[in-house]
């Protein structure tokens, strides 16, 4: 059999019918590689990890041609973490002359389908059906996203009694890791020096990959902190403000006080968004927005507001029915402006205009976070940008300064002397909840330990390319609206220049007016740290155990390196550097040990 590299030949002209500049014709340079390693193995299990918005499903599908015309294998079976997801793997194989039947539920499958499209859950449900279709003829399956094959012992299970006869075997991640332990099925584990077992991807290609070569777009996170307050069980009132060190309970509580409906903080924050989108537009002219809500009530209150802010009803989006994929579909041939949607929008769901986001949810796993993250990073054109709404907590900035960090999925956790927990595990409730597909109204709203009051807004700071830019500003504020008004069409490295323009007018003004009139914290954002004072020793850890890496690999004594960061990146002894020159001094010794290497 040749393992040659596969033409494009037989694709129509608009598969992938949404790839950047100068690619429709043929596969991007990832693609094309992960082919080639693909053919040149032959494998029967073949992991592929790639950013979310990079084209996996291109690349499956045109893997999947190949192996269907040469006779590898004589049918597909796709499955999907939803029903829109199967629905919309349907149409890709259609452009490219694979018909997948996205309805099939049982029985004899009709003599004019390539295979068929399931859910997870529907696999789940019959196994063995699934199993005897793979028995009969040689079998494609592909498992798009995974991780939600770990989602629950039973859906893992089935996959496991599904699709072992199968003939080859492709899964498909764009964040390969989970925060609970369970294994995924028909994935490789290594064990590390460490004795830690971690996914092994047969393939990778990372964000930072592909930002590089113009795949997705470059993201803008716009942080908004402000002053909370709110009611305890015990009767008691609290207040607190966004960003300023707390006990992990009273962080949960005011954020929740922010995201109140009832408050200013969401109106305040979702005017501030729609502000960003109407100056996107005007360089992108179906620029859309997604309002991503943690339950069904906070949707349809947000839906409100927008349309009290635009005079136009946003599609709401609530569960993951018929209705609802039908409801998805329209936004995203249409021109509106704005979309409300609970969860299910935040992975795999194929809108390229969606270009400003308000992460309006409580979910803080790394997961979740990434592929909501995900949803706004699809490339269409040279130059966009991606702009994303968050309110200032230490684990959201977090994940926002680490878009670029690549993770793989652990199945152990050893705990050290001293250590309460794993550093980056998030609890498996708040996963479960992450990953649920009913969106129905659960009641937990009514089970809140607090009852929040009144909320306010103040931006605080823009993220960007692990870099934190500009001071506290008042909504509607001269300030706020450079941040707000930044083109829509930048090259990264634009986008960084700018914003450091922004920041030094932004410091020049406050320096011109009198002190008593400073009513806001006036200092930038870098100098303004949002960490908890365990995640200020993990940064610390961090820096040294990069600095002992690279003591090993030069020769140079620790203290040198440590005066050498200092000296290049400024700033004081790293027991008293703030979170944004660690960051920095992490980021210039990775530099040094690169170019050793």
């Amino acid at each position: 059999m040749t393992t040659t590299a596969p033409s494009s030949h037989h694709l129509s002209p608009a598969f992938p019918g949404r790839a950047p500049w100068g690619t429709a014709n043929k596969l991007r340079a990832w693609q094309q590689g992960a082919m080639e390693k693909y053919l040149q193995e032959q494998p029967r299990d073949f992991l592929a990890v790639a950013t979310p918005g990079a084209g996996k499903t291109t690349f499956a599908l045109t893997l999947a041609s190949w192996l269907l015309h040469h006779h590898v294998v004589q049918q597909i079976t796709v499955i999907a973490p939803t029903e829109h997801l199967k629905k919309q793997w349907a149409a890709a194989a259609a452009r490219i002359g694979i018909k997948l039947d996205p309805e099939y539920s049982a029985g004899p499958l009709s003599k004019e389908y390539d295979g068929v499209a399931l859910t997870y859950a529907g696999v789940g449900v019959r196994p063995m059906l699934h199993r005897n279709r793979c028995e009969q003829r040689k079998t494609l399956v592909i498992l798009d996203e995974i991780h939600h094959a770990g989602d629950s012992k039973s859906w893992g299970e089935a996959c496991l009694e599904a699709f072992e006869p199968a003939t080859r075997r492709l899964a498909l991640t764009g964040t390969p890791f989970r925060s609970d332990t369970n294994p995924i099925p028909f994935v490789t584990y290594e064990e590390g020096n460490d004795g830690i077992r971690r996914s092994s991807a047969d393939y990778t290609y990372g964000y930072g990959n592909a930002l590089g070569d113009g795949v997705v777009r470059p993201v803008i996170f716009l942080s908004y902190s402000g002053n909370m307050r709110w009611r305890t069980k015990a009767g008691d009132e609290i207040a607190a403000r966004l960003g300023e060190p707390m006990t992990k309970d009273a962080i949960s509580q005011a954020w929740r006080t922010a995201l109140d409906p009832r408050g200013d903080w969401m109106p305040n924050v979702l005017r501030a968004a729609d502000q960003r989108l109407t100056e996107v537009r005007k360089s992108i002219p179906d620029a859309g927005g997604l309002v991503i809500a943690s339950d069904q009530e906070s949707a349809r209150a947000y839906a409100k507001l927008i349309r009290e802010i635009t005079g136009t009803r946003p599609t709401l989006v609530l569960s993951d029915d018929t209705g609802a994929s039908h409801r998805i579909d329209e936004f995203s041939e249409s021109e509106d402006r704005w979309m409300v949607a609970v969860r299910m929008v935040s992975e795999g769901v194929d809108v390229p205009r969606l270009a400003v986001g308000v992460y309006a949810t409580t979910i803080s796993t790394p997961l979740f976070f990434a592929q909501a993250v995900g949803r706004f990073v699809r490339s269409r054109r040279r130059g966009e940008t991606a702009s994303v709404f968050l309110p200032t907590i230490p684990s959201l900035l977090g994940f926002a300064n680490e878009m670029e960090v690549e993770r793989d999925h652990t199945l152990d956790r050893p705990k050290k002397a001293g250590e309460d927990e794993d550093p980056y595990a998030e609890s498996e409730k708040e996963m479960a909840e992450a990953e649920k597909q009913q969106d129905e109204d659960t009641g937990e709203q009514d089970m809140l330990p607090f009852e929040a009051l009144e909320s306010d807004a103040v931006f605080d700071r823009v993220l960007y390319n692990s870099a934190e830019f500009g001071m506290q500003a008042h909504p509607g504020s001269e300030e706020e609206q450079d941040y707000l008004g930044i083109p829509g069409l930048l090259e990264p490295d634009q986008v960084q220049l700018l914003l450091q323009k922004r920041q030094a007018r932004q410091i020049a003004h406050s320096r011109k007016k009198p002190d008593t009139e400073a009513d806001l914290l006036e200092l930038p954002a870098e100098r303004r740290p949002v960490v908890s004072h365990k995640e200020m020793l993990e940064l610390r850890k961090q820096l040294n155990t990069m600095v002992g890496a690279y003591v090993h690999q030069s020769g140079k004594p620790h203290g040198v390196v440590h005066t050498e960061l200092r000296r290049v990146c400024g700033g004081p002894p790293s027991a008293e550097a703030t979170a944004g020159q660690i960051r920095e001094r992490i980021k210039k010794v990775q530099e040094w040990a690169t170019r050793m290497r």
